[in-house]
């Protein structure tokens, strides 16, 4: 591997320009497609096995032309103080309302909340629907609009108007905002860690470029695999992050492989070898994670996870061709690591190159080191020192570090999953203005009303066994409304609405879901279906959380295997998954106090507390152990090359964090950043995905990677590094250490290099 990737930097150095055309043109024709491409339409939202979704699809079957996938409106309207909604003049309002909406696009019905007692108890509250022929995700922006506004009549009018149901459902920020933070920070971090802005400006325009690439491909291919706006979000959130790390990782690389004496060529071929076969591993722990979702079975997260790999791979490829194609434009103003203000190590002002002698020659130059003249040692960096008291009080650094994580991730253990809805909105939104007063109207259950589908298409009396089901509901705790059994044509098939007492995101509302599905359809002379989008909801949380375990099983194991290759290592790897299960749920622990609890709402803006995101655990599971075993690779294949090459354990450990310590800090702040802006979006979900990945990138990389690995690897000292030999024996040899490099500079070195003048 280090071989063949050695070769392949000092390929792309010498053939800088064919190289860096090439990934020009890549981004040029990927962006003129994605501006020609034809318009993603509308995007099925499906999850296959579940009750929740048969029944839609049953319905879409016996009541054809239904849409019961269909978007659905609320227009909320409350009489001024002192008046009612039943006055005349408000009944000609609404009236007029409805006619207006009755005759927009892709609307299929609306009903007037007149004739469909729609009106609360005291008067002073109605409300309208509006049903649409396409799902929320593909109603157009003229349908959405036309809504809104149809209510401004009803305004001036002196009505309070505000809209809420899933057809105004919002879709998740682009980030364009916590991008441009994100960069913004990045760009800082690399001047600092990197002390060039050309150097700092090279991780920044590679990835900027593999995620151009990646999200106009996506959008290329949005209509034919039917991709959502969310697929590009993650995409350019993933790919932003791995690609500025892993340029970052071969630049700095290279930095130190100049200052050692290395020409430029030579420097980016080791560069790429070594660091190169770290990005290589680190990038297949992260696609691993991602295709990985699929084992979910939830056609939006398969699609969201293999884009966003795709644009990781994109990352990979950049790191390991682009990146040595630009080192080679940018010339000496790349400077060695530890080289100031453009001087060079020797008091000359010239580099080794810069006065035509090679490396080897002007280290010959150099008056060896002997008592009288003496070269300074060189202090100690940060990372040094750290490095050097985690080993001496290992025990104390790894108990300290596991205690903490384990007190983060205690509230774990009252975790709710659910799927955000309008009453999580921010109050300053129509949607949850619209929740709130349907709340108080007629009571918090009516936003989530439950529908029940009774197929009775084997039954000897359909009515009947719908009586049955309607009877056997009205019997069960939390029910506010069951409404009569409407049927299809056919009849065979009827529907029932239930609203329940409680909230839809609330454990009642989702304990009378199993209720009805474990007790009332047990009795039933049919096969009774509850759906909905509460119903949903429900649904989607309780697949997630089955398929965790196997997930977390398939991407662990895969990614322990890839590891044990990289480190010939049994206890390495399995300290780097054990390291990674505490920082993801010390992360979800931390989610769990903020946004379901409410510690620190008000600082980070969260205004509603509730449920977590269903997708939460496993999107961070998947997202998190990528990016922790990033730091895993590109941190102990520094200690596992110096191990190689004869140090100590505990010298290895001291060593790799000179190397590497400062380089993973600046990649796990920049990733911070890029995670961390994303925390202002108002939106709770993009807010809670930011807040968590951020704090996630903390976790592992400050106390797991930097604390706790050096500890275990002190305490277990040779043992750390133990393989059976049937097993060395058995695995490949990826050479992440590069120690096949050696002989590979030697076919590249020039033959007349070791010869000595001798004086005759």
């Amino acid at each position: 591997m280090a071989t063949f990737l050695y070769r392949l930097g000092r390929l792309a150095f010498r053939r800088r320009h064919f190289v860096a055309l090439m990934w020009v043109a890549l981004l040029t024709l990927a962006g003129v497609g994605a501006v020609n491409a034809p318009a993603a339409g509308s995007t099925s939202f499906s999850i296959p096995g579940t009750e929740a979704q048969k029944a839609f699809d049953l319905l879409e079957q016996r009541f054809p032309g239904a849409s019961a996938d269909g978007a659905t409106g609320r227009m909320v309207f409350k009489a001024p103080e002192g008046e009612k909604m039943t006055d005349a003049a408000h009944r000609a309002t609404v009236a007029k309302t409805v006619k207006e909406l009755r005759d927009g696009s892709e609307v299929v019905s609306v009903t007037d909340p007149f004739t469909t007692n729609a009106v609360s108890k005291d008067g002073t509250v109605a409300y309208l629907s509006v049903k649409y022929d396409a799902p929320a995700v593909g109603l157009k922006d003229a349908t959405k609009d036309a809504l809104e506004a149809a209510g401004d009549d009803a305004r001036s009018a002196g009505l309070t108007v505000d809209v809420g149901g899933d057809a105004l459902q919002a879709q998740p920020d682009a980030g364009g905002i916590g991008e441009a933070v994100g960069l913004a920070i990045a760009a800082v971090v690399l001047v600092i860690t990197l002390g060039s802005m050309i150097a700092a400006g090279l991780p920044l325009l590679t990835a900027i470029i593999g995620v151009g690439i990646g999200v106009s491909t996506i959008s290329v291919l949005a209509k034919a695999l039917d991709l959502g706006d969310t697929t590009s979000t993650l995409a350019a959130m993933i790919g932003l992050a791995v690609g500025i790390d892993y340029a970052l990782f071969i630049v700095s690389r290279y930095r130190a492989e100049l200052a050692e004496g290395r020409d430029r060529e030579e420097a980016v071929g080791r560069a790429t070898g070594t660091a190169g076969s770290a990005v290589v591993f680190a990038g297949l722990t992260v696609v691993i994670a991602l295709a990985g979702l699929s084992v979910v079975n939830v056609p939006m997260l398969t699609k969201m996870g293999l884009a966003a790999a795709g644009t990781v791979v994109i990352a990979v490829l950049i790191a390991l061709t682009m990146i040595p194609a630009l080192l080679g434009y940018a010339g000496r103003k790349v400077r060695p690591a530890g080289e100031k203000g453009g001087k060079s190590a020797a008091k000359n002002g010239k580099s080794a190159e810069e006065s035509g002698k090679s490396a080897e020659e002007a280290a010959g130059s150099v008056q060896p080191v002997n008592a009288v003249n003496a070269v300074p040692p060189v202090k100690p960096n940060l990372g040094t020192r750290w490095a050097s008291f985690v080993i001496r009080r290992p025990a104390a650094v790894l108990l300290l570090g596991v205690l903490g994580l384990g007190a983060v991730a205690l509230p774990v253990s009252q975790l709710e999953l659910g799927l955000p809805d309008d009453g999580s909105q921010p109050t300053s939104t129509t949607q949850r203005r619209a929740y709130d007063l349907l709340s108080e109207g007629f009571g918090p259950g009516f936003n989530g009303p439950l529908m029940i589908v009774v197929d009775a298409k084997d039954s000897d009396d359909p009515k009947a066994a719908a009586d049955t089901v309607s009877d056997g509901i009205k019997g069960l705790k939390d029910v506010v409304t069951v409404t009569p059994a409407t049927f299809n044509k056919a009849g065979d098939t009827a529907t029932i609405t239930v609203v329940p007492g409680s909230k839809p995101s609330s454990t009642q509302t989702e304990d009378l879901v199993h209720a009805i599905r474990d007790d009332v359809a047990s009795k039933a002379d049919a096969d009774v279906l509850v759906t909905g989008t509460t119903a949903l909801n429900i649904d989607f949380s309780q697949k997630l959380s089955d398929a965790l375990i196997p997930y977390l099983a398939l991407v662990v194991g895969l990614a322990f295997l890839l590891l044990i290759v990289v480190f010939r290592s049994i206890l390495v790897p399995l300290k780097a998954a054990l390291g990674f299960l505490l920082s993801v749920l010390a992360a979800l622990g931390a989610v769990v106090a903020v946004f379901q609890w409410g510690w620190l709402g008000g600082l980070l803006g969260v205004e509603e507390t509730g449920p977590i995101m269903s997708m939460m655990p496993i999107f961070m599971v998947g997202v998190v152990f990528g990016l922790a075993m990033d730091y895993e690779v590109f941190l102990v294949t520094r200690m596992r090359e110096a191990y190689v090459h004869g140090e100590s354990p505990s010298q290895a450990v001291v060593t790799g964090f000179k190397h590497s310590a400062r380089v993973v800090v600046a990649a796990a702040v920049i990733m911070m950043a890029v995670f961390g802006g994303f925390i202002s979006s108002g939106e709770s979900m993009i807010k809670m995905i930011g807040f968590g990945l951020a704090v996630a990138v903390f976790f592992d990389a400050f106390v797991v990677r930097m604390a706790i690995v050096p500890a275990v690897l002190a305490l277990l000292g040779h043992r750390a590094w133990w393989l059976p030999k049937w097993l060395d024996r058995a695995l490949p040899n990826v050479d992440v250490e590069g120690e096949g490099l050696r002989t590979q500079a030697e076919k590249f070195a020039d033959p007349d290099e070791d010869r000595e003048l001798v004086r005759v």
